[in-house]
């Protein structure tokens, strides 16, 4: 009764239902906008109800009432397909909150175009990319934390940004922060702000990346990265949703989703006592798994021709294309680095060819390895490897801890610098030192923040 005046003040007309059998009831007499339900009923729980609209009346989210701290329960019922929870006794301005965005629809913008967002930016017909975009369609209409995996490279930067597009709350930020790219000291100032003279260097107030998503999504790239220590002032915050900026006696309510990636397995980091496992178990509500690019077949082409007319356009020069050879050998590859590496493969391709066709010479780089074929078990103890003495150093070292494709980015960018130091900055000769076109220099200089104004 009380739920109900509270509704009833905000302007919301509600009906009330006291056991399973009414609510279900209910929903074929009339069309409601959002449910509540308590999670203990006279004849069942509320889960069973959960489980039946979200079977029958999709469009219909639902949200669940919970006692304080039972978050085992709450966890059950966003993972049956809860739009959110709430704990009891109910928070007015969370109840707010919650409706607020239960009753918010995307902007229609969105799907203005002849294909859905998120067929336009998943790119692929393959089965795996279809199972992926239902999974991204399901899960961007929960509140729930998601948790997304894949091989770098794979663009969990790009299926976190497409959910948040996709929720209700597309119209409030999406906040990214890469756990890696930020010392532990400065860390926690940037999640979650600080006064003025906290600390040494604290000239003024700054609000935190965690306040800076209120009402919106933040996305925490390479979670895995995280200090113990850190991982333990997150669980609060994704908790409690609530923040204290460094040198404040004060609480900030905040409302944000999480969306968080990791390269890594963070089951494996669990068991091995390197994350927390009541973090890990807040966060992966929802999980998303990206394939890799060498299990989606003919994507592969459909995506180095989306990349050559996007760098052409990008670059100002007539449309180029794949000849047979150059589609065979893209096939063939095992793509370590999967859909950023095939980027730079084609962006080699169109750097080194003089007329419209793309050759394999074109493609072929040192770095390049075919698709890696099984060797029989019967001949594996009478292998010899022989390699030259290049070879040999590269194989003792090594691999770098960075991934492949940074490593490759950071000698990339080294050579370029070569280039540019040993010719006083004089792009046009750096370029040809470099047997590379002056445009496509420039596109290089400006991806590692290195051009300049113009000569």
């Amino acid at each position: 009764m009380l739920m109900q005046m509270t509704l009833s003040r905000m302007g919301i007309k509600t009906h009330m239902a006291h056991h399973l059998k009414q609510a279900k009831h209910f929903f074929t007499e009339y069309k409601y906008d959002a449910c509540i339900t308590d999670l203990n009923l006279p004849d069942g729980s509320g889960l069973d109800l959960v489980k039946h609209v979200v079977q029958h009346y999709p469009k219909t989210p639902i949200a669940v009432l919970t006692a304080y701290g039972n978050m085992d329960i709450a966890i059950a019922a966003l993972k049956a397909g809860a739009f959110d929870f709430m704990n009891k006794p109910i928070n007015q301005q969370h109840l707010h909150q919650v409706l607020q965005k239960a009753l918010h629809v995307p902007e229609s913008a969105l799907n203005t175009a002849d294909s859905p967002i998120e067929e336009r930016v998943l790119i692929g017909h393959s089965a795996p990319m279809k199972k992926l975009r239902s999974s991204i369609q399901k899960i961007a209409r929960s509140q729930a934390p998601v948790c997304i995996t894949g091989e770098s490279g794979t663009g969990k930067d790009v299926v976190a940004n497409l959910i948040h597009l996709l929720s209700n709350r597309s119209d409030a930020p999406f906040v990214v922060i890469n756990c890696g790219a930020i010392s532990e000291e400065l860390l926690e100032s940037e999640l979650f702000g600080h006064v003025k003279g906290c600390f040494s260097g604290a000239l003024e107030d700054k609000v935190g990346l965690i306040q800076l998503a209120d009402g919106g999504s933040l996305f925490l790239d390479e979670i895995a990265e995280l200090s113990l220590a850190m991982q333990a002032k997150l669980l609060r915050a994704v908790q409690e949703k609530k923040i204290r900026p460094l040198g404040s006696d004060k609480e900030i309510d905040v409302d944000f989703r999480i969306i968080s990636a990791s390269h890594q397995n963070l089951e494996h980091l669990v068991q091995q006592g390197k994350f927390r496992h009541d973090l890990f178990f807040r966060i992966h509500v929802m999980d998303i798994t990206i394939p890799p690019l060498r299990e989606r077949g003919q994507d592969i082409l459909l995506l180095a021709n989306h990349f050559i007319a996007k760098i052409c356009s990008e670059w100002g020069i007539e449309l180029k294309k794949l000849n047979e050879d150059a589609e065979a050998f893209l096939m063939k590859q095992y793509y370590l680095g999967n859909v950023r590496e095939l980027q730079n493969i084609i962006e080699r391709g169109i750097t080194l060819s003089d007329d419209q066709l793309i050759d394999i010479a074109h493609l072929q780089t040192s770095t390049i390895r075919p698709i890696p074929q099984p060797v029989p078990i019967e001949h594996t103890q009478s292998i010899e490897i022989q390699a030259s003495p290049q070879t040999t150093m590269i194989a003792d070292n090594k691999l770098p801890e960075e991934g492949l494709e940074e490593y490759l980015e950071k000698v990339e960018k080294e050579v370029l610098m070569n280039a540019l130091n040993s010719t006083h900055w004089n792009r046009t000769l750096a370029a040809k030192k470099l047997r590379m076109s002056f445009r496509s220099l420039r596109y290089r200089l400006k991806k590692f923040g290195l051009d300049t104004d113009d000569e």
